[in-house]
């Protein structure tokens, strides 16, 4: 059996796999030369104190102990096997189809957006100003809203599935190890456009499908059971239908609710994007003026109350860019991306607040079920007019928007579009200015120096979750009133991020296979 080990050390140390590994042995009373095979299983960063330390979680060989076995993925063919169609191809759906061909299903995944290449064009377009493709931009296209955002691979519920096999899976297909230990794994958005392009490639192999520019219209119901989808007036067959849309295809839900599918309400969250010099960031996590070359650009998670409704921040990129993710030219709506390297000066995350089914009743009686999505779309709409030409977005002082005051000049920026000033709290809901003003004077409390005019607010962050939820039951994961419809992954309301919708797409994905006999 393997033995553990624990090591404190400086971040120059733990960045020497000589030194620690010699640490180790003395540790375990060894020399170095009986140690066939050691591998970090943990690590993580210290900065509580002045000193910061890097806590290091070893697994060590010793001569003559069995070697772990390398994790086996084995996809059969499966091209003649019972076909299950999958709508969206993000992370619940990729990783729905990877299951699936392990449980010897036929996966046909049917994507509204372009590959994960030529989606980058449009990417580039709305970069530069251009038009918005509705079907292929920073939301819709292969891999999800993840790909071109950041691809931080963090979930705080373990519950969902297997987390390490979902990390293994993402090494077997070209990520980096190093996803397997960190405390809070990264892979980058410059590196998981190539993963996601070998998972499309081991699910063809496989004898798969993968329909791309191909917007589902309408799932077919006979008799109260999904039995296919239309797309671009052709009728596809299949035993069961995934829906895996992701948070941004309200299409789908107004599609569902005109067809009378049972959808719910719920609460969400929305807010904008802060951004502040990830220089000024190191220097308040890592308490030094200079963060060295053996530390990562910081990061920070904060959470407050503010008149018993939560604020918090949320998809935290540090050495990270802004990038604009609106689906429409009549929105403004802000993500959060950062490459593998970290490298950018800025560091940016989402400030939200909650949203709760009852600060959208008012719309309830017009909209009902949809409330929330139009409560969603006025908020964006609103961003839209207060910004400037095309992408151009509002945006605010960070201490001029706590103080509530408009901003004469606004600071340099990662977000390329550009940005203009704007009282955001004047046209905001109020009750969403309010929390996020109280909020962030609470977290400059916690950080000295995070409220400051060298730091800016961006409008808006309103993507972080869905505002409906399609229901399933709990034991069969299938739609209540229509059999074998399986809601999946974060547009469904059931994921919050890359690895949960990876995990929920694998259930689902078990779960239909209970079902097909």
């Amino acid at each position: 059996m393997p033995r553990t080990v624990t090591l404190t050390l400086s971040p120059k140390q733990a960045a020497d796999a000589k030194l620690y590994t010699t640490l180790a042995a003395r540790r375990l009373g060894i020399s170095d030369t009986q140690i066939a095979l050691i591998r970090v299983t943990k690590r993580s960063i210290d900065a509580r104190n002045r000193a910061v330390k890097v806590n290091l979680s070893l697994e060590v060989f010793v001569d003559e102990e069995p070697m772990p076995e390398a994790p086996n993925f084995d996809y059969p063919n499966v091209e003649h096997a019972t076909p299950v169609a999958i709508i969206g191809s993000g992370p619940a759906g990729l990783f729905a189809a990877l299951r699936l061909i392990e449980l010897g299903l036929r996966p046909i995944l049917f994507e509204r957006g372009k590959d994960v290449s030529t989606r980058k064009t449009d990417i580039a377009t709305i970069n530069r100003g251009g038009d918005v493709n509705p079907d292929s931009n920073y939301a819709f296209g292969e891999g999800g809203a993840g790909t071109y955002s950041d691809g931080k691979l963090f979930t705080r519920s373990k519950k969902r599935g297997d987390y390490n096999k979902a990390l293994q899976t993402l090494v077997h297909f070209g990520a980096s190890p190093e996803i397997l230990y960190d405390a809070h794994p990264h892979i980058g958005t410059d590196k998981l456009p190539y993963i996601i392009a070998a998972i499309r490639k081991q699910i063809v192999e496989c004898g798969g499908a993968i329909y791309f520019d191909s917007r589902v219209s309408d799932i077919i119901i006979r008799n109260g059971r999904a039995c296919g989808v239309r797309v671009g007036g052709t009728d596809i067959e299949a035993a069961a239908v995934v829906i895996a849309t992701g948070h941004s295809a309200r299409d789908i839900y107004r599609m569902l609710h005109a067809k009378g599918v049972l959808l719910e309400p719920k609460a969400f969250a929305m807010g904008v994007r802060i951004e502040h010099p990830q220089q000024l960031i190191d220097s308040i996590q890592y308490h030094m003026p200079e963060r060295g070359e053996y530390l990562p650009a910081a990061a920070y998670s904060l959470v407050n109350q503010v008149g018993g409704r939560g604020v918090y921040s949320f998809c935290m990129c540090p050495g990270g860019f802004i990038v604009p993710a609106m689906t429409s030219a009549e929105e403004s709506v802000v993500n959060g991306m950062s490459p593998s390297h970290r490298g950018s000066p800025y560091a940016n995350s989402a400030i939200v607040t909650e949203v709760r089914v009852e600060d959208y009743a008012h719309l309830q009686e017009k909209y009902g079920v949809l409330a929330g999505l139009e409560f969603q779309t006025r908020f964006e709409h609103a961003a839209r007019l207060n910004g400037g030409d095309r992408q151009v977005a509002p945006a605010q002082r960070v201490s001029d928007f706590v103080a509530g005051r408009a901003s004469r000049s606004l600071p340099r920026t990662s977000y390329i579009p550009g940005i203009t000033c704007s009282r955001l709290d004047e046209w905001m809901p109020e009750f969403i200015s309010s929390s996020l003003r109280g909020g962030i004077s609470a977290f400059g409390r916690r950080m000295r120096g995070f409220v400051t005019s060298d730091a800016v607010v961006i409008g808006v962050e309103s993507r972080t979750s869905t505002p409906v939820r399609i229901p399933r039951d709990k034991e069969s994961l299938m739609h209540p009133t229509v059999d074998m419809l399986f809601p999946a992954g974060e547009g469904a309301g059931y994921a919050g991020g890359i690895i949960s919708a990876a995990l929920d797409g694998e259930r689902v994905a078990e779960a239909i296979k209970r079902q097909i006999k």
